[in-house]
């Protein structure tokens, strides 16, 4: 007994560091296997409880003791968050457009109707703010990671002190899910190598099905589990991935429901429409095209959506119609016939995408209903983190990697394209006149972060049984930092006061659930103030008043010049959006002390949440270094294969000289294969031997492919093929000149008249030694192409400029 006492002492005093929590509730009886509890969420993960059981010699005289298991507060709904991509506040029927949305359609009718809810006018801003409940400078989103700076916000890195809604769901008890695009990993942190503390199962998600870039093919995407890359479209020539992910999704569910049901889930769905490439299946255009829902053009339909808006009640009946921008866009009846036709065939592609992502979201839904579980599920369906992308060009393209290096495709040759217009043979994106359309009846577009055409879309929330006014329409001024706090309201669940021992910062947006009473259809906003800021350029508003300041540049047009004093060398404009829903009339002229207070507003903004310092550079931050894995070096030995290394993490040749290296063992018969590769179809570079012939070729945005090839196979056995390329020099329609050498002989050399000067496709890869169906090479772009024989090394030297 003497013993038993000494060790009861000592348990005694070992969970002395165990602290109870001071509002949890517990159900059934305690220590038992089926015990559970709720937490008061103020410290997550919560601290064990002190051991309620007893301790002696023998396990016959002592008494077990279980803790019990974390679960959400009685009555918590699961919760379905949808956000899509790049949807202007216009496109979907819900909002006035012509594009049919019925899944949508239902969430509205189920539950209300948002028309003055707010993104950050660019995507994984929007999403960093979505997920975290703070503006997006705040949590390091001041821009895509893709050109991220080396300044707090906008280092594309959300720190430990502003956690994610995946992280207090899943310290609650529910089951956390992402499905479709993760646009929140810093570039520079995406290989195989991690880390991965800021991949979707590090920031509090448990499952994640999708991809980590601004936009994939979705007939080839670069899809991850987890974080292990996946190819489920090899050898599947009808895969695609919008259909992919609903499966995937519905089979989650149906998992998590059957092996236990009463867990409740948290499942963000952000599917990678309508982001370009505008990839929807054969049945869906055909659907779409048969319908004619473009044929007049996008100025006719405009005024055909503003009609439809006014009779949803979506916009007051005294809003303007903001007028068509003609200096920067052409009316319809301006178009050439070849011009009608090609953008009449680029929106059928693009509505026909619209409308199956609607109705694989509407597969998901349905899931959800089909287990009994509708009535306890919170639906948030965002329609769009932005306004329309103009990111086509004024006349669109067949491949949306021209934008990013600063390419216009003229008609003729897009025409080339036009049956293959979102197969798997083309990137694409409609022109900018429907992307306007697709904001009415606002100005700008996606990345014009000062006007609604940018920052206003329409959402969409159901709760059965718990909103009492069904069908309902909701004007408050709301933003997406909302969404958090509502959620938590909704569930009863505390935002934490720490994570991990690290205390968090204060969440910055506020609840709109007051909106889902019936009673206070017409209260107030609770959402006073909003700065928004994007590539410089910058709004505030405060109180149905709201300064913008006008764009510097077209967001079509990303390598315009910029200003030279992005602080005073703007021009601002004023609106009192309590007589002008629409900023259709500037009053700067009779009200310049409220632009004054507004302008004086938005400086202690942007110091409050990280704004600071302004920068108005676009394309230009694309090719800045930053700290990733190949940061700093210029020389790269590889002796094995790899595949899937994002081009974040691989070494670049963009802009530079440089040479490829591989010792190879060519088989009897002959080589044929892939020894390296970055990109695909739509922008890149390959070295690969085809027929025994060592080719380089630069693969232009799929417009052209000049190349180096050697004028005779490689015998069987060993040897040492050399590709050097000298560089003209960093810049658009800059080149160079390669050369190949085999066994130290010079074997072949030519003139590149253009390489790629800003970027490829966001979501391609670079491989080694192997290849998986998108790199650039002489194939179909979807059969496999690796090397045959033995690669023993392959080294890349990057050269600096002169």
């Amino acid at each position: 007994m003497k013993i038993a006492a000494l060790v009861g002492t000592a348990l005694t005093l070992f969970s002395i560091g165990g602290t109870e929590a001071t509002a949890q509730v517990i159900n059934g009886t305690l220590g038992t296997p089926s015990a559970t509890t709720t937490i008061d969420g103020r410290q997550i993960p919560p601290p064990p409880r002190r051991f309620g059981g007893a301790i002696n010699l023998d396990a016959l005289q002592s008494t077990p003791f279980w803790q019990p298991q974390v679960v959400p507060p009685k009555g918590a709904p699961n919760v379905l968050l949808i956000l899509t991509d790049d949807v202007g506040f216009a496109a979907p029927s819900t909002f006035g457009g012509v594009i049919p949305t019925p899944t949508l359609d239902r969430i509205a009718s189920m539950g209300l109707r948002y028309t003055n809810f707010h993104t950050t006018s660019l995507c994984s801003p929007t999403r960093a703010a979505l997920i975290t409940g703070r503006n997006h400078h705040s949590v390091g989103f001041g821009v895509i990671s893709e050109a991220s700076t080396g300044y707090p916000g906008y280092d594309s890195v959300i720190t430990a002190d502003k956690d994610t809604i995946g992280t207090i769901l899943k310290a609650n008890g529910y089951a956390t899910s992402w499905f479709g695009k993760d646009h929140n990993t810093p570039s520079f942190q995406t290989s195989q190598v991690g880390p991965f503390d800021q991949w979707p199962i590090g920031m509090g998600f448990e499952y994640f099905y999708g991809f980590v870039s601004g936009e994939t093919n979705q007939w080839q995407p670069d899809l991850y589990r987890n974080t292990t890359r996946v190819y489920p479209y090899l050898n599947n020539p009808t895969y695609n991935l919008t259909t992919d992910m609903a499966d995937d999704a519905i089979s989650y569910l149906n998992q998590i429901n059957q092996l236990d049901p009463k867990k409740p889930f948290f499942l963000y769905y952000a599917p990678g429409g309508t982001h370009a490439p505008h990839h929807p299946t054969p049945e869906w255009i055909k659907k779409i095209s048969d319908m004619h829902l473009f044929d007049k053009g996008w100025n006719a339909l405009r005024d055909q959506i503003f009609a439809n808006q006014k009779r949803l009640g979506v916009v007051p009946q005294d809003a303007q119609l903001t007028p068509w921008p003609e200096k920067d866009l052409k009316p319809w009846d301006a178009l050439s016939a070849d011009e009608k036709k090609l953008f009449i065939r680029q929106a059928d592609i693009y509505g026909a995408y619209l409308a199956y992502t609607d109705s694989e979201i509407g597969r998901v839904v349905k899931a959800v209903e089909d287990m009994g579980k509708l009535d306890n599920t919170l639906i948030i369906f965002i329609s769009g983190d932005n306004g329309a992308s103009a990111e086509g060009s004024p006349a669109g393209t067949p491949n949306e990697m021209t934008f990013f290096n600063g390419v216009d495709v003229p008609v003729p040759d897009q025409l080339k394209f036009y049956d293959a217009w979102g197969s798997a043979q083309t990137y694409p994106h409609y022109a900018v006149g429907w992307a306007w359309a697709f904001d009415t009846p606002f100005k700008w577009t996606k990345q014009v972060a000062s006007y609604f055409g940018g920052i206003r879309n329409g959402m969409a929330i159901a709760w059965p049984g718990h909103i009492n006014d069904p069908g309902g329409v909701r004007n408050q001024f709301h933003h997406v930092i909302d969404i958090v706090p509502t959620i938590l309201e909704v569930t009863g669940i505390r935002a934490p006061e720490t994570v991990n021992g690290i205390t968090q910062t204060p969440i910055e947006g506020v609840s709109l659930a007051y909106t889902f009473d019936k009673a206070n259809a017409d209260a107030p906003s609770t959402h006073s103030t909003q700065y928004f800021e994007m590539f410089g350029n910058r709004a505030i508003y405060h109180d149905g008043w709201i300064a913008s300041t006008m764009p510097y540049r077209e967001p079509w047009n990303g390598t315009a010049p910029v200003p030279k004093d992005i602080v005073n060398g703007v021009t601002w404009e004023l609106f009192d959006l309590s007589k002008d829903w629409t900023q259709n009339n500037n009053v700067v002229a009779a009200n310049p002390e409220k632009l004054k207070e507004l302008q004086d507003l938005f400086w202690v903004e942007a110091a409050k949440y990280q704004v600071l310092p302004l920068d108005a550079s676009a394309l230009t931050r694309f090719i800045l270094p930053r700290p990733s894995i190949v940061a700093g070096r210029d020389n790269f030995i590889y002796t094995k294969p790899i595949v899937g290394v994002p081009l974040g993490t691989a070494p670049s040749i963009l802009n530079k000289s440089f040479t490829i290296t591989a010792d190879v063992e060519v088989p009897a018969g002959g080589g044929d294969g892939m020894l390296v590769t970055a990109g695909g179809r739509f922008g890149g570079w390959g070295f690969y031997l085809l027929k025994g012939k060592p080719v380089f070729v630069y693969d232009l945005l799929d417009l052209a492919r000049p190349r180096v090839e050697g004028s005779a196979a490689l015998t069987p056995g060993r040897h040492n093929i050399v590709f050097t390329f000298e560089s003209d020099g960093p810049g658009l329609g800059k080149g160079g000149k390669g050369t190949i050498t085999i066994d130290g002989t010079k074997a072949a050399s030519g003139t590149f008249p253009h390489t790629i000067p800003f970027a490829l496709e966001a979501s391609e890869t670079f491989d080694v030694g192997s290849d998986t169906g998108t790199g650039v090479d002489d194939n179909d772009y979807q059969t496999p192409f690796p090397f045959n024989g033995k690669l023993s090394s392959l080294k890349i030297e990057l050269r600096p400029q002169p």
